[in-house]
């Protein structure tokens, strides 16, 4: 997966980059992507596709059988191994080596369900942008971005949800995180969505001191009981 520079992003992701609303802070950034191989891509697909068959096969016997009517068809575990290759782009310190654990956290959305979960989570960075950008909305802003480096209509969109252990966007003081892909078969292209929100309190070492306090008094309650 070779990284794509597109300047239309460049606005928003300045914007996101760092947003600092009081209380917490938004960061967020929109990445485009050629589904073009490289040669640790070509390996590691092979890897993920091997991986995938051999699961379709054990699954086969199973009683009962497991549903993997989505990875039977090839253009869907296509799919999912440039989803999977895009991750491994975005965060090279994790691992995503297993394609079919990552199925289980991959979901497929409307552009409404995008739409809505820009109106909840970036409301305060929506009214932000509002004042920074003489009255446009975020929305319509990041809508024309995107469309004009992978064509909205054109495209499948993805959310990425993994379980606590397997979310390599979750940090001290994370309050709520979201990854979305938009992968366009003909563009042969994948822009990422990636946002989060971090409690500022945790920065300034709120939350651990509030930990520690609990802990002593957790010891105090122990030792009265002794």
């Amino acid at each position: 997966m070779k990284f794509l520079e597109y300047t239309p992003l460049d606005s928003i992701n300045l914007f996101l980059n760092h947003l600092n609303l009081g209380e917490c802070t938004v960061r967020g950034n929109l990445e485009a992507f050629s589904c073009k191989h490289t040669g640790t891509d070509r390996k590691l697909s092979l890897s993920l596709e091997h991986e995938i068959l051999d699961y379709l096969g054990q699954s086969a016997d199973s009683d009962p059988p497991s549903p993997v009517e989505y990875l039977s068809s090839r253009s869907s575990r296509k799919t999912l191994i440039y989803l999977v290759l895009t991750l491994g782009r975005m965060y090279p310190d994790y691992d995503f080596s297993s394609a079919v654990r990552a199925h289980l956290f991959f979901k497929e959305e409307e552009w409404d369900s995008f739409k809505q979960i820009m109106d909840t989570y970036l409301f305060e960075a929506a009214r932000q942008w509002v004042v920074a950008n003489e009255g446009s909305s975020l929305l319509e802003s990041m809508t024309k971005a995107i469309d004009e480096v992978i064509k909205i209509k054109e495209c499948e969109i993805y959310s990425y949800n993994p379980d606590f252990d397997g979310d390599p966007f979750l940090e001290k003081g994370a309050i709520w995180s979201f990854n979305f892909f938009f992968y366009n078969r003909k563009l042969k292209r994948v822009l990422s969505f990636r946002c989060c929100c971090i409690s500022n309190l945790a920065g300034d070492g709120f939350l651990s001191d509030e930990a520690a306090n609990e802990e002593e008094e957790e010891d105090l309650l122990i030792d009265m009981d002794m």
